[in-house]
């Protein structure tokens, strides 16, 4: 899915690309020590990254730093073996995340991800240190860890890398675009849905500034071994509107099919974008469809477009549900999921709900249709193995049945997968106007 970028009206707008200087990449990886004077050092002029708000009265001052582990080169280089093509496990404008272990003292050797930042141009520094200072202060189970840093100069010039924990079931996006043999049950992506959706509250809601994702999507999703939810890469995030105000004006960032239509029309940015996002991804979840696909017939490339007619007729929702459920959904959570869905992408922002009424209304959702600890502990096998080791036979599937369009379905899903990519784009030709990247959801 391609992403963009183009200038708004705010001052980092106006500066310009920059080459960033070695005073201000000390100042900013501040947040990475530990100790009273890491956020004075990181409240200098820096204009890069701001400092966050004051606590609002009553609020409890900011959670401490954590303590970032700072690797060398040398030393990720040597846990990616040279960072070796067959080690990454993603790749985007910022660069490629390969798989690694590290020694982590008492723990042994430990399986990390390290994303390796391209050296060119400025928006991946940027994205870089708000990556080190967010989630150097962050922490939830519903987001992931960031577990250190390296910043060197060698040879070739100045190396960015940051190193998480592995997130072994890969992302949402890899399950629900069949990337990944078997596929999502719907009481595990409802699980799922409710995991993202408490990162986002806490985000929101929970903390002494507001954080605003701002680039929420199913690929930025990503699971754990037990299927939990975290959300990642936090390189577009920016902090809400101070007090007495109600946005803020930034340039417009994000990933085609995911921004909100008010943000993108004028740059005014707030939590409810967010929340439009999410929207999104939950139709996502339901159809396992992507936003916006060129490879579908011209009807039915915009997601939010297609499923419009057939969302809020009770005998025809089913048509948007996504074929590799094989059925096996309630359809009465179903239906509340789209209803859900729905109020997320309202066209006005404030009658959108807080991220905090979207946890309760899913966790309302989930009671309803009985899903369990147990239904959410593994995965629907989209290929199921034959009874007995000697069987030679297959069945043959009727053309004119449901089965078979199924099977049909599922091959030119992935057959599509070869002209699709993920990678970033920097879209400055670009100037935001009514209808041009979006339909409003009205």
């Amino acid at each position: 899915m391609k992403c963009f970028h183009f200038s708004g009206d705010d001052a980092d707008a106006a500066a310009g690309p920059r080459a960033p200087s070695r005073a201000s990449w000390a100042r900013s990886l501040s947040v990475a020590s530990s100790g009273s004077d890491a956020t004075a050092r990181r409240s200098g002029s820096d204009p890069d990254h701001p400092p966050p708000p004051p606590p609002p009265p009553g609020r409890d001052p900011s959670p401490a730093p954590r303590r970032l582990r700072a690797f060398g080169f040398a030393e990720l280089k040597c846990a990616t073996r040279g960072f070796s093509r067959g080690l990454v496990i993603g790749e985007g404008g910022f660069g490629c995340v390969y798989r690694g272990v590290v020694d982590d003292g008492d723990d042994g050797a430990v399986d990390v991800a390290v994303k390796q930042l391209n050296r060119n141009g400025s928006q991946g520094h940027k994205e870089w240190i708000t990556e080190v200072n967010f989630l150097g202060v962050v922490k939830h189970p519903n987001l992931v860890r960031l577990v250190g840093y390296c910043a060197e100069d060698d040879e070739r010039g100045m190396q960015r890398l940051l190193v998480y924990e592995l997130m072994p079931n890969k992302s949402l996006e890899d399950h629900l675009l069949g990337r990944v043999v078997p596929s999502l049950s719907w009481a595990l992506r409802l699980k799922i849905a409710q995991d993202a959706a408490r990162g986002l509250a806490y985000l929101h809601e929970e903390m002494d500034f507001q954080l605003i994702f701002r680039d929420f999507k199913t690929s930025n999703i990503l699971l754990d071994e037990d299927f939990n939810a975290k959300l990642s890469d936090f390189g577009l995030a920016r902090h809400g509107p101070t007090e007495g105000a109600d946005h803020v004006l930034t340039s417009v960032v994000g990933t085609v099919g995911y921004a909100a239509p008010e943000y993108l029309q004028t740059g005014r940015l707030t939590a409810k974008s967010d929340v439009w996002s999410f929207g999104v991804v939950l139709y996502e979840i339901i159809s396992g469809r992507r936003p916006l696909d060129r490879n579908l017939p011209r009807s039915e490339q915009k997601l939010l477009e297609w499923v419009k007619p057939y969302a809020s007729d009770p005998k025809k929702f089913h048509t948007i549900l996504d074929p590799r459920l094989e059925g096996q959904y309630s359809t009465r959570s179903a239906r509340k999921l789209i209803a859900l869905a729905n109020k997320c992408l309202m066209k006005n922002p404030k009658s959108r709900p807080r991220m905090s009424e979207v946890v309760a209304m899913l966790t309302e959702i989930i009671e309803m249709s009985g899903v369990t600890a147990a239904d959410t502990a593994g995965i629907i096998p989209l290929v199921e193995e034959e009874s007995t080791d000697d069987a030679t036979e297959k069945t043959e599937v009727p053309k004119g049945s449901g089965s078979y369009r199924n099977m049909v379905f599922d091959i030119k899903e992935l057959m599509s997968l070869r002209n699709r990519t993920s990678g970033r784009f920097d879209w400055r030709v670009f100037t935001p106007g009514p209808g041009k990247l979006t339909r409003t959801w009205g």
